[in-house]
């Protein structure tokens, strides 16, 4: 299986370690052209800048197919940034440049509303399915999620705030799993989402 990781900006690094992690190096792809993301069975949308990456994608002619392989069902497991970008509405910030989003995940999201990268923090999530006790959240500028609509179910949770949606198989994440030093959710999109196809 070769998993692909989105390599314009963000926690590319990191997510790359995470997938060799569990299912070897050679699995591991960085994705920067359409040729790229037409050989991967998987992708991960990292965390970072959601409006520099959104202008990449239109720059290098990625968003289109993106969009199109994301359609066909290709699992996409999308954290923080990846996640603005997948979904349908983005509630706008005041004095910000909001990127576009045109994504499967029915939710209205807002960038950054836990704070500045000073009021970033770590905290236990519970996340449907998973063994093991709760996930330790790394939250870095996250997003809030304000409303879940339609098909798209919520499978994670902090207290009564939601901060993980899944949409057939598409999965989208406030925090950051790559930073935590936790396998888990990684295993389980591997396991539930892309294995389960």
């Amino acid at each position: 299986m070769k998993v692909g990781v989105l390599g314009l900006q963000g926690d590319v690094p990191e997510q790359l370690a995470a997938v060799a992690g569990i299912l070897g190096r050679t699995s591991a792809v960085t994705v920067r052209s359409v040729a790229d993301l037409h050989r991967v069975d998987a992708l991960l949308l990292p965390g970072g800048e959601s409006t520099t990456i959104a202008d990449l994608l239109q720059k290098i002619g990625l968003w289109l197919p993106l969009q199109e392989r994301i359609r066909e069902g290709l699992p996409v497991l999308a954290t923080c940034a990846g996640m603005i970008l997948l979904s349908t509405r983005l509630e706008p910030v005041p004095g910000g440049r909001d990127p576009p989003t045109q994504g499967p995940l029915e939710i209205s999201i807002r960038r950054n509303d836990y704070g500045s990268q000073r009021e970033s923090f770590e905290a236990p999530v519970r996340v449907a399915g998973l063994s093991g006790g709760p996930f330790p959240g790394v939250f870095i500028r996250a997003p809030r999620i304000l409303k879940v609509r339609g098909t798209t179910k919520i499978i994670a949770t902090r207290g009564k705030e939601i901060v993980g949606v899944r949409r057939r198989s598409v999965v989208g994440l406030t925090f950051h799993p790559e930073l935590s030093g936790d396998p888990r959710l990684h295993e389980w999109f591997f396991r539930k989402v892309v294995g389960g196809r």
